[in-house]
């Protein structure tokens, strides 16, 4: 019994059985398989990728069955698919650390613009470090993989550059949820903080 997203489900396979009554044994087939066979995924990961999930867990089993060009091909479609939403929330989180306001602008242009590797190219510099893996800006490590294509490449190099990106990913979406419950921690508490200093004071009654 698995636990995703709040929802219990009961992983159910569908085999069918062919007997030889005259061999003491036969053949099975497994048709399907809910859900389907293969790592798990982190949730925040998932939940980063919003509509695009399917797309990136198609991939993900490219990716398991050592099919480099199709697990590249998907990825990258998730990542362009997926671009503005994921700056969307790190100009969240640049707002939330006061960035300088020409950070938070270029972060902004960089997601209204259409051109994929552009736009990228953009927030090179921009990204906030609390962001940055290792000191690296994740969407420039996705841009320098995903931009120079795949004509040149073998399946084995798509291959390890599809696992690259999806721990880029994975770990770019750990960051982003760990500043923005930061962030919701910190409103909460101050929220707290000024409802108790705006609570009347209890003065003593006279007697």
């Amino acid at each position: 019994m698995a636990l995703t997203g709040g929802l219990t489900f009961r992983p159910s396979i569908y085999i069918a059985i062919q007997r030889n009554r005259q061999e003491p044994d036969g053949r099975c087939f497994k048709f399907g398989e809910l859900p389907p066979f293969g790592p798990i995924t982190p949730p925040r990961l998932l939940k980063m990728l919003g509509d695009n999930r399917d797309l990136f867990m198609k991939g993900r089993r490219c990716e398991s069955q050592s099919l480099g060009i199709g697990a590249f091909v998907y990825y990258r479609r998730v990542v362009e698919n997926q671009r503005a939403a994921i700056l969307g929330q790190i100009i969240k989180i640049a707002k939330t650390i006061n960035a300088p306001a020409e950070t938070i602008e270029l972060l902004q242009r960089s997601q209204a613009e259409n051109q994929f590797s552009k736009s990228l190219e953009m927030v090179k510099d921009a990204i906030p470090e609390g962001l940055r893996i290792q000191g690296h800006n994740p969407l420039t490590l996705l841009h320098d993989n995903l931009s120079s294509g795949l004509h040149a490449r073998s399946d084995a190099e798509c291959l390890e550059i599809a696992g690259a990106i999806r721990a880029v990913l994975a770990e770019l979406a750990e960051r982003i949820a760990a500043a923005l419950k930061d962030e919701a921690e910190l409103t909460k508490a101050l929220s707290r903080l000024l409802n108790k200093k705006a609570e009347p004071k209890q003065g003593k009654q006279p007697s």
